[in-house]
C-alpha cells in the first residue's frame, strides 16, 4: 500500500449502548434464557422467598447453638404422690412429717414412704393455712386457720393430733374476730395472731408452754388420740407411691394440755392530735427518762396550731393541690400489720435480771400500714402485767416515709425495711446500725421484700 494504515475515528454506530456496557460479564446463553414478562417478576419473587427462608433458617440455627451453650435447669420429677381426702389447700413440713390442710380437716403423712398416718376431721372444717414447728422427737406444734378465720392450736404427739385450744373462739358470733395472719416462731416458743373485728384490728402474742406439754404428754401416754395404723396398698411404678385406701379418722380425746398464755395485745397506734397539756411541766411528767425515741404523743402543739399550719400549706400550694385533684383523706385506724420474731441483739436492750437464750426470740417488730414507726416489743415480760393495757413499745424506729414492707433474714441478724418512697434499708441488728441504703427508681413502689 502507498499510505500507512491508520485507525479510523470512532463513529456513533460503534458506541456502546447502556444495556450492553457489561456485556462481557453476562452469560452468552443468557439471551436464550431471558424470560418475558410476567415470568421475570414471578422468578424474582420466588428467589426472594427462598432468600428470606434461608435467612430465617440460619437465624434459628444460631439461636439453637446459643441455647446449647446456656446452663440448662435441672428438671425434677415427683418421686411420690400423696392422696388426700378432698382438696389440698396448704401444707407444712416439720421433721419427718408433712401436714396437709384439706377441705375436710388435717392429714399427716410420713415423708419416708408417703404414707398417711393420721387424719383430724372432727368438725368437718376446711383448713386454709397451716404452720408447724418441731418440738422434739415425734413432737410438733401446729397452727391452722380455717375458712371462718378461727385459729386452731394442735400438738402432734406419737403420730396423733391433739387439739389444745381455739385461740379466737367466742360464744357470741357477732363479737367473733377473724384471723388475718398467723406466725409461729422458730422452735415453737411463741405464736403471733393478727385478728380483725368489725371496726378494729389487733395483734395477740402467745407464749406456748412447750416444756410443759412434753412432760404432760409423757405422763399421759395412755390417754390422748390414737391413730390406728393404716394398711394402705402401695403400687410402685417409676418410683411413685400411690395410696389407694381411705384412712381412719382420729378426733378429740380426753387428754388435756396446758393452755397457751396471752403475753401481749398490741393495738394500732392512734393518730397524733393536738396536745391536751396545759403547760410544759405536765408534758415532761409523761416523758420517760429520754433514753429513746417515743411515738410523739407527748408534745405541746395545740389543735389551733395544726389548723393554722394546714391552712398555710394549702394556701401556698393551692395550684398544685388543684392540679393533682385534691382529696380529703381521713385518717383511719389501720387494719393490717407486719410483724417478725427477733432473736436477742443489741437493739433489744434487756435488763440484767432477764436471761436471754440465743435460739429463743427475745422480741417482736411490728409496723402497721401507713405508719412511719417500727415498734419493737420485748417478750420477756412478767405474766402479772395486765394484757389489755396496750403496752408501749420498748424501742421505736422512726422512718422518713411510711413503711411498706419488711423482712428478716433466716439467721435473724439482718432486718430490711422498704418505705413508700422506694428506699430500702438493711439493718444489722447485732451491731445496731444500717449496712446499706438503696433507692429504687422514681415512681416505683416496693410491694414485698425477701432475703435469698
Amino acid at each position: 500500500r502507498k499510505y500507512p494504515l491508520e485507525i479510523p475515528p470512532p463513529s456513533e454506530k460503534d458506541w456502546l449502548k447502556e444495556d450492553e456496557e457489561n456485556f462481557f460479564l453476562q452469560d452468552p446463553e443468557r439471551k436464550r434464557d431471558a424470560l418475558p414478562q410476567p415470568f421475570r417478576m414471578i422468578n424474582k419473587l420466588v428467589m426472594l422467598v427462598f432468600e428470606n427462608a434461608m435467612e430465617i433458617i440460619e437465624r434459628r440455627e444460631m439461636l439453637k447453638e446459643a441455647q446449647k451453650l446456656k446452663v440448662q435447669p435441672t428438671k425434677c420429677f415427683p418421686t411420690g404422690e400423696f392422696q388426700v381426702t378432698g382438696r389440698a389447700n396448704c401444707l407444712a413440713v416439720s421433721g419427718k412429717y408433712v401436714f396437709v390442710g384439706a377441705s375436710v380437716g388435717l392429714a399427716a403423712f410420713r415423708v419416708s414412704d408417703c404414707k398417711e398416718i393420721c387424719v383430724w376431721d372432727a368438725v368437718n372444717t376446711e383448713i386454709c393455712a397451716i404452720h408447724a414447728s418441731d418440738l422434739g422427737i415425734k413432737h410438733h406444734v401446729l397452727l391452722a386457720v380455717d375458712e371462718m378465720g378461727l385459729v386452731w392450736l394442735f400438738c402432734f404427739h406419737k403420730e396423733s393430733f391433739l387439739l389444745i385450744k381455739i385461740l379466737n373462739e367466742m360464744e357470741d358470733v357477732s363479737k367473733r374476730s377473724t384471723c388475718a395472719e398467723v406466725v409461729l416462731s422458730p422452735g415453737g416458743d411463741y405464736a403471733g395472731v393478727l385478728l380483725q373485728g368489725n371496726t378494729k384490728a389487733w395483734l395477740e402474742i402467745y407464749r406456748l408452754p412447750k416444756d410443759s406439754w412434753l412432760k404432760e404428754m409423757e405422763k399421759n401416754t395412755g390417754a390422748g388420740l390414737t391413730c390406728r395404723e393404716r394398711r394402705a396398698q402401695h403400687s410402685y411404678q417409676a418410683d411413685s407411691f400411690l395410696l389407694q385406701e381411705p384412712s381412719v379418722s382420729a378426733n378429740k380425746a380426753d387428754a388435756k394440755l396446758s393452755l397457751p398464755v396471752l403475753l401481749l395485745k398490741v393495738k394500732p397506734r392512734k393518730p397524733i392530735t393536738g396536745s391536751s397539756f396545759k403547760n410544759p411541766v405536765d408534758a415532761l411528767k409523761k416523758v420517760d427518762d429520754g433514753s429513746m425515741l417515743g411515738l410523739g404523743y407527748n408534745h405541746l402543739i395545740k389543735d389551733s396550731q395544726w389548723e393554722q399550719q394546714e391552712a398555710i400549706f394549702r394556701r401556698t400550694y393551692q395550684e398544685y393541690l388543684e392540679a393533682d385533684g385534691e382529696r380529703e383523706s381521713k385518717e383511719e385506724i389501720p387494719r393490717h400489720a407486719t410483724f417478725h420474731f427477733l432473736l436477742p441483739s443489741r437493739i433489744l436492750q434487756m435488763g440484767p435480771e432477764m436471761k436471754a437464750q440465743p435460739d429463743v426470740p427475745a422480741g417482736i417488730s411490728v409496723h402497721w400500714d401507713g405508719s412511719h414507726n417500727l415498734c419493737l416489743y420485748l417478750l420477756n415480760r412478767s405474766l402479772k402485767e395486765k394484757v389489755d393495757s396496750d403496752p408501749k413499745p420498748d424501742v421505736v424506729w422512726p422512718c422518713a416515709a411510711p413503711i411498706a414492707c419488711s423482712a428478716v433474714s433466716s439467721c435473724s441478724r439482718y432486718l430490711a425495711l422498704a418505705c413508700e418512697d422506694a428506699t430500702i434499708t438493711i439493718w444489722d441488728k447485732h451491731l445496731g446500725y444500717p449496712l446499706s441504703i438503696t433507692t429504687i427508681l422514681e415512681d416505683r413502689l416496693v410491694r414485698s421484700i425477701h432475703f435469698l
